[in-house]
């Protein structure tokens, strides 16, 4: 199954949920307002179509998420990467090298990460 892309407010409203599930309605709509400046009509209408776009549930008024950030991540990586760098990871690293100076430390985390992925 193709995970569904996710829009930026969508994302940041979805950063609160995954810090917070299981959560109340009415609590989200509360964290909503309160780190996203959103009215409560406006956090309904994401649940209800992230929930719609099989996302996220929310059952008895409790909200959980469907899809994990790791996975919502990974999707927009690969399409990115896709995008904009032809599908080549390789091309993707070295132009991230090229504007992001890492530290030996960070080289060194990186390259562990590769070797465990391989």
């Amino acid at each position: 199954m193709e995970t569904p892309k996710i829009f930026e407010s969508e994302y940041r409203f979805c950063l609160i949920l995954w810090e917070h599930e299981p959560i109340k309605s009415k609590e989200l709509v509360a964290l909503c307002q309160e780190q996203l400046g959103w009215k409560s009509t406006t956090t309904y209408t994401v649940i209800k179509r992230l929930s719609e776009r099989g996302i996220l549930k929310n059952e008895h008024t409790i909200v959980t998420s469907l899809i994990s950030k790791d996975k919502i991540q990974e999707a927009e990586m690969e399409e990115l990467i896709e995008k904009k760098f032809e599908g080549s990871l390789p091309a993707f690293v070295a132009a991230f090298g090229r504007h992001k100076k890492l530290s030996d430390e960070k080289m060194e985390e990186l390259r562990k990460l590769i070797e465990s992925e391989v």
